[in-house]
C-alpha cells in the first residue's frame, strides 16, 4: 500500500518544531496518552506510517526526525546518545508533554532505554523494538556504516534500495515509494556530511562509551516490552531476551517473518502487541 493510502482519512499534522538548534520535523495524530515513536539510524518518521492509524486511534501519537536525520536540521558534529536524549527532552517540553510512552526502534530503542533510566518521571511505558545499545558486533557495525554512507554519498535507487532491503526479512517489503522518500531525504544538500556524523556510533571506541549498561537496565522503572524478530540482521533474539530479563518490569515478544522493521513488515501484529501492552493495568 502507498504511504498516502495508509494516511487516507486520517487527521494528522506535520510541522517543524524548534528544539535548541534543531528545526525538528514532527508528525502528530490521535489523542490521549502521548506515544512517541522513535526511528533507527539514518531513518525518518515514515518508518511508522503503517502504524499511525491503529496507534493513533487510542493515543496521541508523535513521530519525529532526530537531529541530523530526515528533514530535521543536518548535523555539523558527531551525535552521541546524550545528544539524542537531550533533544527528546527538549521536544517533549516544546510539545507540552510531561509524560509519555516511548516506542523506539533500533537507535530509537537505545535512546529510549537510556532516557527512561535517566528521566523515570517522564516515561509511562517503554517499547523497545529490535533495540540497539547492548551489542558491538564489528561485522554488523561495518555493514551499517558502509551501506548507510554509500546511500548518502550517492542516493541513487540501487544504493538506497540495498540499504533498505538489509532491514527486511523479505526484500519485497521495500516499496518503490519508500525508496523514493529516502532518496529525497538523502539527496538533501549537506546530508552526506550529516550521515558521517550520525554514523559515529558505529566507531568501536565511541560505541563502547555509549552502550547501555546493566546498571541502566536495572534502573528502568517503567514497564517495558522488548520486541525482537525471527530475521533481525543486527543480532540474535537472545539479545532482546537478555535485555528484557535485566529490566525489572521487562517482557519479551518475538515477531516472526520480520527483520529490523517489524512495525513495517508485520504492522498488524506489531500494533496489537504494542496496544495490548500499553493498555495493561
Amino acid at each position: 500500500m502507498s504511504l498516502w493510502t495508509e494516511l487516507e482519512g486520517l487527521d494528522y499534522s506535520i510541522r517543524h518544531v524548534q528544539v535548541g538548534p534543531w528545526s525538528t520535523r514532527v508528525l502528530e495524530t490521535g489523542s490521549g496518552t502521548p506515544l512517541i515513536l522513535m526511528h533507527g539510524t539514518g531513518g525518518h518518521l515514515e518508518a511508522f506510517t503503517r502504524n499511525l492509524r491503529a496507534l493513533g486511534a487510542r493515543h496521541r501519537v508523535i513521530a519525529y526526525d532526530y537531529p541530523g536525520h530526515g528533514w530535521t536540521t543536518p548535523a555539523e558534529a558527531d551525535l552521541e546518545i546524550d545528544d539524542y536524549i537531550g533533544h527528546l527532552l527538549g521536544l517533549m517540553d516544546a510539545l507540552g508533554v510531561e509524560r509519555a510512552h516511548l516506542s523506539g526502534e533500533s537507535l530509537g530503542g537505545w535512546v529510549a532505554v537510556k532516557f527512561a533510566a535517566l528521566h523515570p518521571g517522564r516515561v509511562d511505558r517503554l517499547v523497545l523494538n529490535t533495540p540497539g545499545g547492548t551489542m558491538a558486533t564489528p561485522e554488523v557495525m561495518e555493514r551499517i556504516r558502509s551501506l548507510s554512507q554509500a546511500a548518502a554519498d550517492d542516493p541513487g535507487e540501487e544504493r538506497v534500495r540495498t540499504r533498505l532491503e538489509w532491514l527486511m526479512a523479505d526484500p519485497r517489503s521495500v516499496t518503490d515509494e519508500l525508496v523514493a522518500v529516502r532518496r529525497g531525504i538523502y539527496g538533501r544538500p549537506g546530508f552526506a556530511r550529516s550521515m558521517r556524523h550520525l554514523l559515529c556510533l558505529q566507531d568501536p571506541e565511541i560505541r563502547r562509551r555509549n552502550l547501555v549498561t546493566d546498571e541502566e537496565l536495572t534502573a528502568v522503572a517503567a514497564p517495558t516490552l522488548v520486541i525482537w524478530t525471527s530475521d533481525d540482521p543486527s543480532g540474535p533474539a537472545k539479545a532482546g531476551l537478555d535485555m528484557a530479563e535485566r529490566i525489572p518490569g521487562g517482557e519479551f515478544r518475538l515477531i516472526e517473518k520480520a527483520g529490523h522493521w517489524p512495525q513495517w513488515e508485520q504492522p498488524e501484529q506489531f500494533d496489537r502487541l504494542v496496544l495490548d501492552f500499553l493498555e495493561q493495568r
